[in-house]
């Protein structure tokens, strides 16, 4: 049985040690925040196989990991990051951070209406609105990662879609990690405000190189009205471990659509939590994972219907090869008032491999009686009539199942309303997909 992953001292000192600290401008409600957080960190320790949200994901080789700070620059990286292809011309401008930290020299500017900023040089003209939300979304009471990404809050990012605006290219926030050497940590951090009535996109991208691990809090706020579309592209070093939660709050008649797709990583864990806080919302989450070799993703949702006459829709897939592991748990909470829910949630896994597992359990709480909820889970491996189907008209073995593993996750591309990130995902798949030779 896994042991209680308590703070290894490496992890109490050096949180201890920066709870104490201040970055330049830190408000005291900051400081206090951070310091809050690391009590609690100290309190919960790292989850274990024991605790059922972490039943199928042990952390063990991140408790375990003497993991250092990261260096606050890599001149490396820095140097080679401009000629890593992460958006065109004209496709959005980029907010990028290097190892957790902000590098103005790789950043644009120009993000239309919208407000984005580091979070400490936000906070001289928004503090207020970030005091008001940082650390509100996404809690870190019961989250020990959450916890420890706020006790470690030194920089970050800030989005503000102010009233009424309607912000056209995609607002691209960059996170790339580099160790040094020794195994290294960062905590990237991002706040996102949708003021009623806004409209406008948001894209994560996560990756890097070599061991590291990235812990990383999104916290997202829409107003009456707002509608906001946020894609996150996982592809972290293939060595390294990533960990995300991802918090939404809606208004009333607010609509946001969530799009995960999680293909880089040796241990990846992402939680989205989604709250309705008042009547007529709409949410849509989208995923995909798609793993080989040793890989482990884990994916978790919450919807909480907490309001009535709300909308959600979530709809996962999983591509599993080798002696991969992947996770899903998804489940919708309708609270006793929130009358005419209308929830539905899909979960489909393809095995490539006789050694892939993947564990799925979606769980509907339904605590009113005027709804409409539904849930289902599939797994199974490639349609051996259709395989065959298609051999038999000479197509290749590898190419007929690259084909039909394809066409399994091409309906969640055609989703994806940025065209670059169509085309990168699509490329993805095709690259990876014509790899996978082993019968299952």
């Amino acid at each position: 049985m896994e042991a209680v992953a308590r703070p290894n001292d490496l992890y109490s000192a050096s949180v201890g040690a920066f709870s104490e600290r201040r970055f330049d401008g830190e408000p005291d409600w900051m400081t206090g925040l951070r310091r809050d957080a690391f009590a609690r960190f100290t309190a919960l320790g790292f989850p274990t196989t024991r605790d059922e949200a972490w039943k199928y994901t042990s952390v063990a080789p991140i408790a375990k990991t003497p993991f250092r700070p990261a260096a606050k620059d890599s001149p490396r990286f820095r140097r080679h990051a401009p000629s890593i292809p992460l958006v065109g011309e004209g496709e959005g401008a980029r907010f990028v951070f290097v190892n957790g930290r902000h590098a103005p020299e790789l950043s644009g500017n120009n993000f239309g209406a919208a407000v984005v900023a580091s979070l400490p040089k936000a906070l001289g003209d928004h503090s207020m609105a970030i005091e008001a939300h940082l650390g509100r979304i996404a809690g870190f009471e019961k989250s020990s990662f959450s916890a420890l990404n706020t006790a470690f809050l030194e920089d970050g990012v800030f989005v503000l879609v102010p009233r009424g605006a309607v912000v056209e290219e995609p607002i691209h926030l960059v996170f790339l990690s580099e160790a040094d050497g020794e195994p290294s940590v960062s905590n990237p951090r991002v706040l996102i405000l949708a003021e009623a009535n806004s409209q406008a996109r948001i894209i994560e991208s996560h990756l890097g190189r070599g061991t590291y691990f990235s812990n990383a809090v999104t916290e997202i706020a829409c107003g009456d009205g707002a509608v906001l579309e946020h894609y996150k592209l996982q592809r972290e070093s293939v060595s390294a471990f990533h960990v995300q939660t991802l918090a939404a709050a809606q208004g009333r008649a607010a609509r946001f659509d969530s799009h995960n797709f999680c293909l880089g990583a040796a241990l990846a864990r992402t939680d989205i939590d989604v709250l309705f806080q008042a009547e007529g919302g709409e949410c849509s989450l989208n995923g995909l994972f798609v793993t080989a070799g040793t890989q482990h993703i884990d994916n978790h949702t919450l919807v909480d219907h907490a309001k009535p006459h709300c909308t959600s829709r979530q709809f996962y897939k999983g591509i599993l090869d080798g002696k991969s592991r992947g996770v899903f748990h998804g489940k919708v909470i309708v609270r006793p008032d929130a009358q005419k829910t209308d929830a539905i949630q899909t979960n489909k896994n393809l095995l490539l491999s006789r050694e892939a597992l993947v564990n799925s359990t979606p769980a509907l709480e339904i605590l009113a009686d005027d709804v409409k909820c539904k849930h289902g889970s599939t797994i199974g491996q490639l349609d051996a009539a259709a395989l065959f189907y298609l051999r038999a008209r000479g197509i290749a073995e590898e190419d007929a199942r690259a084909m039909l593993t394809y066409g399994f996750a091409a309906d969640l591309a055609s989703r994806i309303r940025v065209p670059w990130i169509r085309e990168e995902i699509e490329a993805f798949l095709g690259g990876r997909l014509a790899r996978s030779s082993e019968a299952p």
